[in-house]
């Protein structure tokens, strides 16, 4: 389903099929306002996926100021590099664009136990609606407490209008 553009909305730019199945675990989420958030392609590394949103988000993001992006990234160990996407993000853009991920990469959340993409997804929803950190503090996943702090204050009101 596609985001009305003239509305606040999401767009997730996943890095590859697992961080996708991630994303569209979230949506299985029944608070989540479906009209509010668009899981993209998958963009085919880390790489890709800061040169794709420089390539065809950064001149939209300009055009809708209601439109936020996350970027869904593998973190291969190294959490500095939320940092280095950030440097190539356009500072006027920096407040709305998220860079989130795992750890090392989203098979380390399912071998660790923690179910199939969509489940693992469904569950980071749920923590983002109530607030809460079940998911989101596992080890492979608390490096990300920055961001989702920025993101729950501007994101969840659009994804979750009733919460």
């Amino acid at each position: 389903m596609r985001v009305n553009r003239e509305r606040s909305h999401v767009l997730v730019l996943p890095e590859d099929k697992a961080n996708r199945q991630l994303a569209n675990g979230f949506l299985r989420d029944q608070a989540v306002s479906t009209r509010s958030i668009q899981v993209l392609e998958e963009a085919g590394g880390w790489h890709e996926v800061v040169a794709r949103f420089i390539s065809d988000h950064v001149a939209l993001m300009n055009r809708y100021p209601g439109r936020s992006m996350i970027l869904l990234i593998d973190f291969d160990g190294d959490v500095s590099r939320v940092n280095l996407v950030k440097t190539q993000i356009p500072e006027a853009l920096r407040e709305r664009v998220y860079v989130l991920g795992a750890l090392n990469e989203p098979e380390d959340l399912k071998s660790a136990g923690l179910g199939s993409y969509e489940t693992i997804g469904l569950a980071m929803a749920r923590d983002c609606r109530e607030d809460t950190d079940r998911t989101w503090g596992h080890e492979q996943l608390k490096h990300n407490a920055a961001e989702l702090e920025r993101l729950r204050g501007r994101v969840r009101p659009v994804l979750f209008p009733s919460a």
